[in-house]
Order: structure tokens, then C-alpha cells, then sequence
């Protein structure tokens, strides 16, 4: 019996060494794997920080763009209140031109009998003047017709 236990010692002695074998195995590739994975730590901090400056240098851009935005737009409201009082100008201008128009329409309203007056006295002025040329002309036909006539060498040639 005693050569069971020799025998199961050896066993177990042979197993553990199996099993520390399998386990240095083990945690070698372990070693592997986590220097592979500190070499991507390494590769990924360096993309990090460029990622992390070329991130700085838009958010200057950005904010240079902001500003750059905000300028201008503080130009652009000059100009849009610019605008808005030339409408307002053109808006009283407006007002101005009803104003008078109004003012005429009621001017003529109120002498709309005066004017008819004006044009009916100027109709018989023209018709009295066309009457007096008429007769202008009569009279000097007149005039001609009751002149002798002088014979062909007395008359003037120009």
C-alpha cells in the first residue's frame, strides 16, 4: 500500500507540474496579448492627441468664423436699418403726394363751377377771335377784289 501512495504522489506531483506547465503556456500568451494591447494603448495616445490638436486648432477656426459672422452681421443690420428708414422715407413721401392729391381733388371739387365758367368764357374767346380773323380775311379779299387791275407790264416782278 504504501507503493498507492508513492505512487499517487508521483501521480499528482506529475499532474501539478502538467498544470504549472499549461499555466506558464497560459500566462505567457497572457504577456503577449497585454503587450500587443499596451502597443495599440501607445498608437491609439498618439492618434488621440493628434486628434486632440487638430480638434483645437478647428475650434479656433470656429471661433474666428464666429466672430468673423458676427461682424458682419452687425454690418448687415446697419444696413437693413439703413433700408428700413428709406422706406419710412419713402412711406411719408407717400403720404405726402396722397396729402396733396387730395388736397387738389377737393380744390377742384370746390371750383368745379369756376372752371366750367373758365372754359366756357374761353371757348367764346376763341370762337370770337376765329370770328374776327374771319373777317380780317373778308375785308383784305374784299380789298383785292375792288382794286384795279394794272396791266401785265406795270406789275411788279420780284
Amino acid at each position: 500500500m504504501e507503493i498507492i501512495l508513492y505512487l499517487s504522489v508521483a501521480l499528482i506531483a506529475i499532474a501539478f507540474l502538467v498544470l504549472v506547465i499549461y499555466l506558464a503556456k497560459t500566462l505567457k500568451s497572457l504577456q503577449g496579448t497585454l503587450e500587443s494591447v499596451s502597443k495599440t494603448l501607445v498608437g491609439l495616445e498618439s492618434q488621440l492627441d493628434g486628434v486632440t490638436k487638430e480638434t483645437a486648432v478647428l475650434l479656433h477656426k470656429t471661433n474666428a468664423l464666429a466672430d468673423d459672422i458676427h461682424r458682419k452681421s452687425e454690418s448687415l443690420n446697419t444696413v437693413v436699418d439703413a433700408v428700413k428708414g428709406v422706406g419710412i422715407s419713402v412711406n411719408k413721401f407717400n403720404q405726402s403726394v396722397q396729402t396733396i392729391v387730395g388736397s387738389v381733388d377737393r380744390q377742384i371739387d370746390q371750383n368745379k363751377e369756376k372752371i366750367s365758367q373758365i372754359v366756357q368764357w374761353s371757348n367764346v374767346l376763341l370762337e370770337l377771335k376765329d370770328k374776327w380773323n374771319a373777317r380780317k380775311q373778308a375785308a383784305a379779299a374784299s380789298a383785292l377784289k375792288s382794286e384795279p387791275r394794272k396791266p401785265q407790264s406795270q406789275r411788279g416782278n420780284y
